[in-house]
């Protein structure tokens, strides 16, 4: 017979929900400058809160935690491990004597929080990346609503990420811990659901699978690194997971058909939008020095001439984002899907950066991003136009649209993504691998962040580096987070 248990904690702190991080937060003030040890402590989730009984703040107490820990500690809160209360006290006790103890990557607290933060933003990566939506209504009855299942408690923390990435849309998001509502103009989150609340399909099915049959690639095949990105776990909710087992079975004929059938010129389409968007003017070989606006100098680079790229290139792909932008970032040049749609990182590298940059805290919106390159250089390969670099000469040539841009817009802050935005910036080469991470302060004053391509993490192969490398490529973007800051 097991002896009876008996709860001997002198304090009894009871949350209103399980993400309740500032009910969390306020407790946690109250107890820690009363002395309170993390023994005599119980933390518990009920459906009305009650914190009349907590000590008050003594007078003139003061709680002096690094800055990063309140950071590190909203993310891990969303863990599903039902100590993570208790735990992220006991974090707190010690960091008022320990004021390094983030910084011991030894120590078994420290590991242990960035294993539950790592899980939290990987669960939010497949949140983003796994949500179907199904239409439901007609008219102004129309909203579309999805279902998901989540390791941990993170719809509150990803609700906002889909509010802009839908914005125009009504939708529900259900899953069994919480729901997110939009209306279009207000965000609600409320309780869970059951998987039947949702619906089963849409007009609309039919049409994606056609797509996503179309769109598999069997030369690019490879079912481990497939199944390390999209778990089995999420293949019940995901339309498209019927196809995956066929299309499986069937990736060496149709890789030998794809081959066979290869044409030896490029698609015909990039000569029609070639035509639709080019500018019909006189080539200027000089560029306009009048332009007093981001607007104006957009506008005349369409007829930029400074180097041979723009003959095969579709149009000029200038920068894009707030003319007073604290912050600029600068790639290489446009990709093949940049070329098409005239607009910087819409592509897959681009997907990569918007998805780190909201990881990282970093709105989008209020950054300015262009390449040092304004056209695509590429070689045509079968029906594909394949990437390649540009040398020190076209990025000589197009140094000057950089200058404006930056003279124009006078950031507080550029960032050099790669070593060829590095070369435009600096005027000069560098080891983006021994600079990473660092600031170079150019002799006008501007400050210029050192880090890699996003592409980068894209031509990775192996998953488990290729997750490392996105962590990296995380923590540098946090990085620039706090030098906007300063």
């Amino acid at each position: 017979m097991q002896p009876a248990q008996f709860n001997l904690a002198r304090y009894n702190v009871q949350l209103a929900s399980q993400t309740d991080f500032v009910g969390w937060r306020d407790a946690a003030r109250r107890l820690v400058l009363n002395e309170v040890g993390p023994e005599d402590i119980a933390w518990s989730v009920a459906a009305e809160s009650d914190q009349a009984d907590l000590p008050s703040v003594p007078e003139g107490a003061q709680l002096v935690v690094p800055r990063d820990f309140i950071e590190h500690a909203a993310t891990a809160f969303c863990h599903s491990d039902p100590g993570r209360f208790a735990f992220l006290y006991r974090m707190l006790w010690r960091l008022r004597s320990e004021p390094k103890l983030l910084a011991i990557a030894t120590d078994p607290d420290t590991r242990r929080l960035e294993a539950m933060e790592k899980a939290v933003r990987r669960d939010s990566h497949k949140m983003h990346a796994f949500v179907r939506f199904r239409k439901i209504g007609e008219g102004s009855d129309e909203r579309y609503v999805a279902w998901f299942e989540p390791d941990h408690f993170i719809v509150e923390r990803n609700a906002d990420f889909f509010v802009r990435r839908f914005t125009g849309m009504r939708w529900t998001i259900l899953t069994p811990y919480a729901s997110a509502d939009w209306d279009g103009e207000r965000l609600a989150i409320g309780p869970g659901a059951a998987k039947g609340d949702a619906p089963a399909e849409d007009d609309t099915e039919a049409l994606w699978l056609t797509y996503f049959e179309n769109i598999f690639n069997p030369a690019r095949l490879k079912v481990k690194a497939m199944q390390k990105e999209m778990p089995k776990k999420y293949w019940r909710n995901l339309p498209e997971a019927s196809l995956i087992p066929d299309l499986i079975a069937g990736a060496d004929e149709a890789a030998r058909d794809m081959i066979a059938r290869t044409p030896t010129t490029p698609a015909p389409h990039h000569a029609k939008v070639q035509a639709k968007h080019w500018p019909k003017r006189e080539p200027a070989e000089a560029p306009d020095d009048d332009a007093s606006t981001i607007s104006e100098l957009r506008e005349a680079a369409k007829g930029c001439r400074r180097c041979p790229l723009w003959r095969d290139a579709t149009q000029t792909v200038f920068g894009e984002g707030p003319d007073n932008a604290r912050v600029v970032f600068v790639g290489e040049q446009p990709g093949d899907q940049e070329d098409l749609a005239g607009k910087p990182f819409v592509g897959p590298a681009g997907k990569v950066f918007d998805a780190i940059l909201d990881d990282a805290g970093v709105d989008r919106q209020k950054v300015y991003v262009t390449n040092a390159v304004k056209h695509f250089k590429f070689e045509p390969r079968g029906k594909r136009r394949i990437h390649s670099k540009p040398n020190a000469g076209e990025v000589q040539a197009c140094r000057w649209w950089i200058g404006k841009e930056l003279e124009l817009i006078k950031p507080d802050l550029a960032v050099a993504l790669g070593a060829t935005a590095a070369l435009s910036l600096l005027g000069k080469a560098i080891a983006v691998t021994k600079m990473r991470g660092q600031v170079i302060e150019r002799e006008d004053g501007l400050r210029v962040f050192i880090t890699i391509h996003p592409s980068f993490i894209l031509r990775i192969h192996e998953p488990a580096e290729k997750e490392a490398e996105r962590e990296r490529f995380l923590q540098d973007m946090k990085q620039v987070k706090r030098l906007m800051a300063a």
